[in-house]
C-alpha cells in the first residue's frame, strides 16, 4: 500500500508539472470575432473585461485597439485594426496580422454570446491569478522568513486575494489621461444624481456638506478634539446618517451592486462597545437621554419609541467591530473582507491612538508607529476607494491657551497625522469650558457667566483646519449633549419672530 501511495503521488506530481494555466483560446477568438462583425458587442463586455484578462498576447493587443477605436466613435474592423499591428510579423502559425484578423471575422459567432464569452475569459483570468497567488503563498510558507510571521503572511494573502476579487481597479501602473477624465466626468454625473448634488457622500449635516462637498472617496479625514468635545458623537452621527440614507443602484453588467445614495458603513470602535454605540444612536434617534436608557428610567411611551426606532434601525447597513487593540494590518484585512462580503462605502476608526502598528515600528518608538498607522490608513482609503474618518486625540497644550480652539500643531504624537490626512476637522465646544468656570451663585460675575453660557449653550464649532479639495473655515452646529446629537444650527433669519 505504501509503494502504491508513493507511485500515485509521483504520477500526480509529474502531471502537475505539465499542467498549463487555465485558458480557452477558442472563446477568446470567438469574442474578438463577434466584436469585429458587430462593434456593439464590445459594450456588452467592456464594463468588466480588460485587455490583460486575455491569455494570448495578440488577443490583448487586438482587444485594446478595438476598445480605443470603438470609444472614439470609429469602426473596429480587420481593415482598420491591421494598421496598428505588425504588418509582416507572423502572429499565428502561417498567418500575419491581416490574415489572422480576417480569419477571426470569418469564424465569428453571434453577438448574443458575447457576454457569456466575456465572463468565461474573465473567470479564467481570475483562476490564473489565484494559481499565482497560491504558489507564492506556498513558497512563502516553506521559506518562513524571519521578518514575516504567519499572521503577516495571512494578511498579505488576504490583501492579494482582495485585489484579485477587485481585478481592474487596483492594478497600479500608469493610465492614460483620457481614463482619468472619464472618471472625473462620471463623478460629476453621480454628484448630479445624488441627493444634495454632492460629489461625495453626504454627512447628513448640510452646512458641513456645503464646506466639504461631502465625504470624498479615497480621502483620509482626521476628526480631532479634546476629551468631552464630542468627537465620537459626531462620528457616530455621521456614520448613522450615511447608513440610513443608503440606497443601492441597479447591478452592473458583471454583477456588482453599486451605491446610489448614502453608503454601507464599517465602524471600528476600539474604545466603546457595540452596545454603548447602539445606545447612543437610539438616544439620538428617540431624543431620550442615553443615561436614562442605561438606567432603565423610561416611561412606557419611551419604550414604545425605542422599540419603533430599533425596528427602523435593524435594516440600516452599519457594521460595528468592537475589538480592542487592533493592529493596522488586521483592521485593513477586516475592512477588505467587509467590502467583499457586504459592500463598503465609509470606514470610521475610533480612534488612531488605540491602534497598533507592526512590531518593528513599535520598537522604534510611538512616533514611528503612529506614522505607519496614518500612512496605512491613507493607503487603505485609496485601495478600497472609500473615505476613512479617523478620530484622534489632541495634546494637552490646548488647555494652556486662553483661546482653546485647536490648531493643526495640537495633533498628538506625530506630524504624519497632519501630513497624511486629506482633511483635518476639529470639534470645539466653548460651552464645555465656560460651564467649568461657574463663579459663586448670586455674585455679579455669576450673572455675567449666565449671559455667557446662554450665548454658547447648545452650540458647537467644527473647524476645518486642512482640506486638500476645498476651503478651510468654521461650521456652526447645534449640539444636544443629553442625546449626543449634532444638527444644523438654525440661523437667526430662519427663527420665528420673538414676541
Amino acid at each position: 500500500m505504501a509503494v502504491e501511495s508513493t507511485v500515485r503521488k509521483q504520477i500526480a506530481d509529474a502531471t502537475a508539472l505539465f499542467r498549463s494555466a487555465p485558458h480557452n483560446i477558442e472563446v477568446e477568438q470567438a469574442l474578438l470575432g463577434a466584436i469585429l462583425i458587430n462593434n456593439d458587442a464590445f459594450y456588452r463586455v467592456s464594463d468588466f473585461l480588460q485587455p490583460e484578462h486575455f491569455f494570448e498576447r495578440i488577443h490583448q493587443m487586438v482587444y485594446e485597439i478595438m476598445g480605443s477605436l470603438v470609444r472614439s466613435g470609429k469602426s473596429a474592423t480587420p481593415i482598420t485594426l491591421k494598421t496598428f499591428l505588425p504588418a509582416d510579423q507572423e502572429i499565428a502559425p502561417g498567418l500575419n496580422a491581416s490574415q489572422y484578423l480576417a480569419r477571426l471575422a470569418a469564424e465569428a459567432t453571434t453577438i448574443i454570446n458575447a457576454s457569456d464569452y466575456g465572463r468565461i475569459i474573465y473567470d479564467l483570468h481570475t483562476r490564473r491569478s489565484l494559481i499565482t497567488i497560491g504558489e507564492e503563498i506556498v513558497n512563502a510558507a516553506y521559506d518562513s522568513p524571519v521578518d514575516m510571521p504567519p499572521q503577516e503572511q495571512i494578511e498579505e494573502a488576504e490583501r492579494r486575494l482582495y485585489e484579485v476579487a477587485e481585478t481592474g481597479r487596483y492594478e497600479g501602473g500608469f493610465q492614460r489621461f483620457a481614463q482619468a477624465l472619464t472618471s472625473a466626468v462620471e463623478v460629476a454625473a453621480k454628484a448630479y444624481q445624488r441627493d444634495g448634488k454632492l460629489s461625495g457622500i453626504s454627512t447628513g449635516l448640510h452646512d458641513l456638506d456645503r464646506m466639504m462637498g461631502g465625504l470624498q472617496r479615497s480621502d483620509l479625514i482626521v476628526l480631532a478634539g479634546r476629551p468631552g468635545m464630542g468627537k465620537t458623537a459626531l462620528a457616530t452621527n455621521i456614520a448613522y446618517n450615511v447608513a440610513k440614507a443608503y440606497r443601492a443602484a441597479d447591478p452592473t453588467p458583471d454583477g456588482r451592486i453599486e451605491t446610489a445614495n448614502g453608503g454601507i458603513v464599517g465602524f471600528f470602535s476600539l474604545e466603546m462597545s457595540a452596545e454603548q454605540l447602539a445606545t447612543r444612536i437610539i438616544a439620538e434617534q428617540t431624543s431620550i437621554p442615553s443615561y436614562r436608557i442605561r438606567r432603565g428610567e423610561i416611561e412606557p411611551s419611551d419604550f414604545d419609541r425605542i422599540a419603533e426606532a430599533a425596528r427602523e434601525m435593524e435594516i440600516v447597513p452599519l457594521y460595528i467591530d468592537e475589538t480592542g487593540g487592533l493592529s493596522i494590518a488586521a483592521l485593513a484585512a477586516r475592512a477588505r473582507r467587509l467590502k467583499r462580503q457586504r459592500g463598503l462605502d465609509l470606514i470610521v476608526v475610533d480612534y488612531i491612538q488605540l491602534l497598533s502598528g507592526s512590531g518593528r515600528k513599535a520598537a522604534e518608538g510611538r512616533v514611528q508607529e503612529v506614522t505607519e498607522i496614518t500612512t496605512n490608513l491613507k493607503a487603505l482609503a485609496k485601495e478600497l476607494a472609500v473615505p476613512i474618518i479617523a478620530l484622534s486625540q489632541l495634546s494637552r497644550q490646548v488647555e494652556s491657551r486662553d483661546d482653546k480652539r485647536p490648531q493643526l500643531s495640537d495633533l498628538r504624537e506625530s506630524g504624519s497625522i497632519e501630513q497624511d490626512a486629506d482633511v483635518v476637522i476639529f470639534v470645539f465646544r466653548e460651552e464645555y469650558y465656560v460651564k467649568n468656570k461657574e463663579p459663586r451663585l448670586g455674585t455679579e460675575e455669576h450673572f455675567k457667566w449666565q449671559a455667557e453660557m446662554e450665548a454658547v449653550h447648545g452650540k458647537a464649532e467644527v473647524i476645518i483646519g486642512k482640506q486638500r479639495h476645498g476651503p478651510t473655515g468654521t461650521v456652526q452646529l447645534q449640539f444636544e449633549a443629553e442625546v449626543t446629537r449634532f444638527a444644523d444650527l438654525a440661523s437667526d433669519s430662519h427663527l420665528p419672530d420673538r414676541m
